[in-house]
């Protein structure tokens, strides 16, 4: 398929202008295996090239590292990148099992100054909330992270992993440009809540992972097919029986990719901008790429128009997907609708 320049909207009611499919920029630095740095570096430029405007980070990511890895190409195009990074998870790299959420101001206040100075800019321009610790209340959390609007070091706000109420009383502090979530044909419970809400706010919908983590690429079966330090080998959904289930629920997206001419990451990313319509919201997926024949491919999928039909192949395939997103569902809104 061939890739016109992607188009642009608006991120929510009062978000930034972005192209309707953004990057996620995780997998450069960590997670995911070994990664080719000059490749990554070439992939940054080419999403640029394709109408990719959004570009998506975290303090978490690589300890920081991932924010210093992208900080020269934001600033060689500032006027062009939409930068959205993230505060909440904290680590230690003498600890790689550690994690915890911090959502308190103090903590935010100081997670945002050394983002910035990782990045090496004045200015965030979409600052999430990564995670959140249902101890702080979320209204104390929201009106710390507004005051980095006031003071100029973030320009618009967004929550990562939240529920419908917890997005509602957060935009009653501060107008809320963006949530973020996982959402994809294999992940849909956020239908029924938070993209709801997200609707009638005027929030837009950044999903995460919207080709399963890889697997609705096609591209492997089983977590034994994975680099050693891959941490998709500890999740459940690409473990033992569960993966052997998930992987025959590709069969349908075989089945539309084959007839259509695309791939299974082509089908699966218009199904998720598709969700637009259904559900009357912007949404912009952040597919996480590191190559950049992926990210033309992947761009591809917005030339991609699925039919009612199609669509309805593919329905059935969320209910039926084995095992949770993470090995931790404390990390996800699920339970706390």
């Amino acid at each position: 398929m061939t890739n016109p320049l992607l188009p642009t909207v608006q991120l929510g009611t009062d978000g930034p202008l972005v192209g309707v499919q953004g990057l996620g920029c995780m997998g450069m630095s960590e997670f995911y295996g070994p990664t080719d740095t000059d490749e990554a570096l070439a992939t940054l430029g080419a999403a640029l090239e394709t109408g990719v405007t959004l570009f998506d980070t975290a303090d978490m990511y690589g300890f920081g590292r991932n924010e210093e890895f992208i900080g020269p190409f934001v600033r060689a195009n500032r006027d062009k990148v939409v930068l959205a990074t993230k505060f909440a998870i904290e680590r230690k790299e003498d600890d790689p099992t550690y994690r915890a959420v911090r959502n308190d101001p103090a903590y935010i206040r100081s997670a945002v100054d050394a983002s910035l100075r990782r990045l090496g800019v004045d200015e965030i321009d979409l600052y999430y909330m990564h995670r959140r610790d249902p101890r702080v209340p979320i209204a104390e959390s929201v009106g710390a992270m507004a005051e980095l609007v006031t003071a100029g070091k973030v320009r618009h706000l967004g929550l990562s992993e939240v529920s419908a109420g917890e997005l509602r009383e957060a935009h009653a502090v501060h107008p809320i440009a963006a949530v973020q979530t996982e959402w994809s044909v294999f992940s849909r419970d956020v239908e029924g809540t938070v993209v709801p809400v997200a609707a009638e706010l005027g929030v837009g919908f950044v999903p995460y992972s919207p080709l399963g983590r890889g697997f609705l690429t096609g591209s492997f079966q089983a977590a034994d097919q994975l680099a050693a330090d891959d941490f998709r080998r500890s999740q459940p959904r690409f473990t033992g029986d569960n993966a052997a289930a998930n992987g025959d629920l590709l069969a349908p997206l075989r089945e539309v990719a084959a007839a259509r001419g695309a791939t299974l990451a082509q089908v699966a990313l218009a199904w998720v901008q598709q969700r637009a319509e259904v559900h009357g919201l912007t949404v912009v997926p952040i597919p996480g790429t590191r190559k950049r024949t992926r990210l033309v491919e992947n761009a591809g999928a917005v030339a991609l128009r699925l039919t009612a039909e199609e669509l309805a192949l593919l329905e059935p395939i969320g209910g039926a997907v084995a095992g949770d997103r993470y090995s931790d569902m404390g990390f996800t809104h699920v339970g706390r609708e």
